[in-house]
């Protein structure tokens, strides 16, 4: 129903039949739920992704590594500070039992071989290789409430939809019994 011919539910009228009414309040609820709803399943879900990534780094901790190896590639583009991406490098640390181990995970650009830097290890002891920034963790939550905000607003507009469809099909055949009912009373008047 559009929102110029959208009547509130309250309001009475010799025309209006039950399903009007029902459409009506359909159509209002759904407008409270998308506006109220739908937010807070995004911001439910922003800060489900932004505590997960809290919860994984505080796991995580710093060791002192020595670059071995030049990056191969850039793994992302430029950060916005002008210093470009990240890039992956091959780097050598102590681990905690005292064995040398290599492995490859992203550092600032302009570190180059023989350069320290710090890399991160999880709670096992493995290099993590693509440690997440608070940049990073703010923008996954964003995106991940935006969708679940712009999902339930689309999941609660097609139950409207869908739920409309229904008492139009239950207006049109109260619509056509009426209208056979007038019919028969055309064609054979009471005399």
């Amino acid at each position: 129903m559009p929102l110029g011919k959208l009547r509130p539910p309250w309001r009475q009228g010799p025309l209006r039949r039950g399903t009007d009414v029902a459409q009506s309040w359909i159509v209002l609820a759904t407008g409270v739920l998308i506006a109220v709803a739908a937010p807070a399943a995004g911001v439910a879900a922003g800060s489900a992704v932004d505590a997960a990534a809290h919860r994984e780094s505080s796991t995580w901790r710093p060791v002192s590594a020595v670059v071995t190896k030049e990056p191969a590639t850039r793994i992302s583009v430029d950060s916005g500070t002008g210093t470009g991406g990240r890039v992956h490098m091959t780097v050598r640390w102590t681990a905690p039992d005292r064995t040398v181990r290599t492995g490859e995970t992203s550092v600032a650009p302009g570190v180059h071989v023989g350069d320290r830097t710090t890399v991160w290890l999880d709670r096992n002891g493995t290099l993590v290789r693509d440690p997440s920034t608070p940049t990073d963790s703010l923008a996954e939550s964003v995106v991940a409430g935006t969708v679940v905000a712009s999902g339930t607003g689309l999941l609660l507009l097609g139950a409207e939809k869908a739920a409309v469809r229904l008492l139009d099909r239950r207006r049109y055949a109260q619509w056509e019994k009426e209208w056979a009912e007038v019919d028969a009373r055309w064609r054979h008047p009471q005399q």
